[in-house]
């Protein structure tokens, strides 16, 4: 049986500290998720260079 491709969905994640903490420059990493599976937007920690440790990032449109 064949796949559906219309499942997985690139999405950016945004650094949600760095907004607050008002450094200069923006933490993104763009990653894929499966559209049917993870409804909602996602929230991963990640590292952030500007920061320099790991942060929360948060699914943007």
């Amino acid at each position: 049986m064949a796949k559906k491709k219309g499942d997985r969905i690139q999405v950016i994640l945004e650094c949600t500290e760095q907004k607050q903490s008002g450094v200069p420059g923006m933490s993104r990493y763009s990653t894929y998720k499966n559209r049917k599976n993870t409804t909602d937007r996602i929230e991963i920690k990640k590292y952030n260079p500007y920061l320099k440790k790991h942060t929360i990032h948060k699914e943007i449109k």
